[in-house]
């Protein structure tokens, strides 16, 4: 996969994209990731990349040309096409699946919006699709690119160390993560649960099941809504809930 991202601060990019697991698979060839800096494709001498916003208001708003101008330059850089993903607060809410979704494609380029937003022409006539990580406010998309960069590139197959760990993370059944264990079996006079160290990995299974759907419940019962849990995960969650 190739992924693109325009931006105005490039160099926040360095640190993100220079450590674990993006670089290793950028190393391995699994990805290749190159951010642009949008004031390259700026059409006046001083690189303006925003200005005034018609009407009035606080704040600055990105130009259109310059955005326009750096999609298409490229887009041209490569001969697979790739969708224009806007990150921005209006944006679909990314997700799990959405990471899933876009690790799908061949290509992606990621413009990453700053001041009080972008000329709504890019939103129009430029996007193809716009991503927003939460509700709430930042400086810029650069840290939401950066998210999603992430995200998705775990994704990629061979990205991981193990095949299984991007299917038993967090979200990706539906469930929060069960609880994690490792050495020693005791600190501190707590223990790690025997049926870990039983060798049963079928008893294991259904420990990691339970403790997923208890962990979800009471953290994240909007998510239980949407799966289908049999009478006995049903009855064994009523049990250890205890009064709500």
């Amino acid at each position: 996969m190739r992924i693109d991202v325009l931006t105005i601060f490039p160099n926040m990019f360095r640190g993100p994209f220079d450590e674990s697991i993006v670089k290793r698979a950028a190393e391995s060839g699994i990805v290749s990731i190159h951010v642009h800096d949008i004031r390259a494709w700026a059409i006046d001498k001083h690189k303006t990349v925003d200005d005034y916003p018609y009407g009035g208001g606080p704040g600055m708003v990105m130009k259109p040309e310059p955005l326009f101008a750096a999609v298409a330059a490229v887009q041209a850089m490569d001969e697979r096409a790739a969708p224009v993903i806007l990150l921005t607060p209006v944006g679909r809410p990314f997700t799990h699946a959405v990471a899933v979704e876009l690790a799908k494609n061949e290509r992606l380029i990621l413009a990453a919006g700053h001041y009080e937003g972008v000329d709504a022409r890019v939103h129009e006539h430029l996007a193809t699709d716009e991503i927003g990580i939460g509700d709430y406010v930042l400086s810029g998309g650069e840290l939401a690119a950066m998210v999603v960069v992430d995200a998705v590139v775990r994704q990629i197959p061979g990205a991981l160390g193990h095949p299984e760990s991007a299917v038993l993370e967090s979200f990706a059944q539906g469930l929060l993560e069960c609880p994690h264990y490792t050495r020693p079996p005791e600190f501190r006079g707590w223990q790690v649960p025997e049926v870990l160290l039983s060798g049963n990995h079928q008893e294991i299974a259904r420990w990691r099941r339970l403790q997923s759907l208890l962990l979800t419940a009471k953290r994240r019962p909007d998510l239980l809504d949407k799966l289908r849990l049999t009478a006995e995960e049903r009855e064994w969650l009523a049990l250890n809930l205890g009064p709500q």
